[in-house]
């Protein structure tokens, strides 16, 4: 993938794809679900389409707030961005920008990131991102059920087990080889908790090309299962009694000149082995910390992940109080061992990265410019604190709902700063309308209990 990074002029990068076997260009950028939408244009067109020529009608999509009478935008491959599909070398994709009218488009998720990430780098902070992507593989039957795609794999405590992990070899080893191939460099990939689910664990990066690359991961992944009669779930929680599937944010700021990890601090007299900028950085981040949730864990599924049992091997691991602490996965936000990092456990595998990457940011960003301080750590099982003990600590709990989360983030003056207005606007109202129409259904589980009760 070097052609991409040596920042070629485009008729120079068109002849190189061309030598490589590649016929169709993808000039993408997501909708308000992190999904990516594209044109695809032929290898002649190419170059065209690496100066912005391919046009988008906005209202045709989620979250790409435009009526039907303006004007479309257009799309600005990133070439530095740019990959050949690992399972059809045919096809080259390009995470791209969008523009309206020769200027940014004020929606684009992918520039309510970089807008965030100008505002670190102006203060002098690159942001690196890591991400810790699970997901379920499953068969699927013909009445839509989903059932494991190995008849071993029913334990009730099914993390790490080698059997089932290799079961499922054909399908998790081409999607390590791809991400390999693209220079990602898997360190370690297993079975989790859950029936038929994996994690993948692979380098950080810099915030928008791990955002790119999460956005191209949950596509590349679908596309190898299905070579194998096999269909992904990215939904956070697709059985009630397993746990469901996050996306772990593994947070640093470096130097941008020298590389320097500047949350690293290992005399940290808090025991933490973090800096008193990553402390500040969490104390904002606590601060908006139910605005947050709404765009890191976006759907109705993602509450039913976010409670404290609903695991058949115990708890759910997931976090329920606005807190962090040390090497402890029952803090909202937990500092590995070996601190450097902060992790934020509230993401979930169905956000859309640019957008919860943004929120982040500028929310860590608040509590560094305020010198702001998030109290002291907890190291004990916040699982087992009484409700009593939690007010004592002034702990508060992340939304229980999506409606509540959304009605937080509407609330948070910092919401409309990151998204711009018009992407605010559409976020609230798709996401009530989302949470008025899950409402509104009459559910099985309604049926059963109501059904003949009186």
């Amino acid at each position: 993938m070097d052609m991409f990074k040596n920042n070629d002029a485009p008729d120079l990068l068109v002849a190189k794809l061309k030598e490589s076997g590649v016929k169709y260009g993808l000039a993408s950028f997501v909708d308000l679900h992190g999904i990516s939408k594209a044109k695809a244009v032929p290898i002649a067109h190419l170059q065209q389409m690496l100066g912005g020529s391919e046009m988008f009608t906005g209202a045709a999509l989620d979250g790409v707030p435009q009526g039907v009478n303006e004007d479309e935008v257009n799309a600005l491959p990133d070439t530095a961005s740019g990959l050949i599909l690992p399972w059809n070398r045919e096809v080259a994709w390009f995470s791209s920008d969008l523009y309206l009218n020769g200027t940014p488009f004020e929606a684009c998720s992918r520039n309510i990131l970089k807008r965030a990430l100008k505002e670190a780098a102006d203060m002098g902070f690159r942001f690196n991102l890591g991400i810790e992507t699970e997901f379920f593989i499953f068969r699927r039957t013909s009445d839509g059920a989903f059932h494991p795609m190995s008849e071993r794999d029913t334990l009730d405590k099914s993390a790490y087990d080698v059997r089932t992990l290799l079961d499922y070899y054909p399908i998790i080893d081409e999607i390590v080889s791809a991400m390999n191939e693209l220079g990602w460099d898997v360190y370690s990939f297993d079975h989790e908790d859950g029936t038929g689910q994996f994690e993948t664990d692979f380098a950080f990066t810099d915030a928008l090309e791990m955002a790119d690359r999460f956005t191209f991961f949950r596509y590349m992944v679908n596309e190898i299962a299905r070579k194998h009669d096999a269909v992904v779930c990215f939904m956070p929680k697709p059985m009630t009694d397993r746990t469901g599937s996050a996306a772990h944010f593994n947070m640093s700021f470096a130097d941008p000149e020298t590389g320097v990890n500047l949350f690293e601090a290992p005399n940290d007299p808090r025991g933490c082995g973090l800096s008193t900028l990553g402390y500040q950085f969490i104390a904002g981040a606590l601060r908006h910390a139910k605005a947050i949730c709404a765009v890191a864990a976006p759907l109705v599924n993602s509450y039913k992940r976010l409670v404290i049992q609903g695991s058949m091997s115990g708890f759910t691991w997931a976090p329920i109080y606005i807190c962090y602490g040390g090497n402890n996965r029952t803090n909202m936000f937990r500092i590995p061992s070996q601190g450097n990092r902060v992790e934020c456990r509230a993401p979930d595998i169905s956000c859309n990265v640019y957008l919860a990457a943004a929120m982040m940011l500028r929310a860590g960003l608040e509590g560094i410019r305020e010198e702001l301080d998030p109290g002291e750590p907890h190291f004990e099982n916040m699982y087992e604190r009484s409700p009593e003990e939690l007010r004592e600590l002034n702990i508060d709990i992340l939304p229980r709902t999506l409606l509540e989360a959304v009605e937080e983030f509407s609330a948070d003056p910092l919401s409309p700063k990151v998204f711009g207005q018009s992407m605010y606007d559409a976020f609230v109202n798709f996401k009530r309308g989302e949470w008025n129409e899950y409402h509104n259904h009459v559910s099985d589980w309604e049926r059963e209990r109501y059904g003949t009760m009186f």
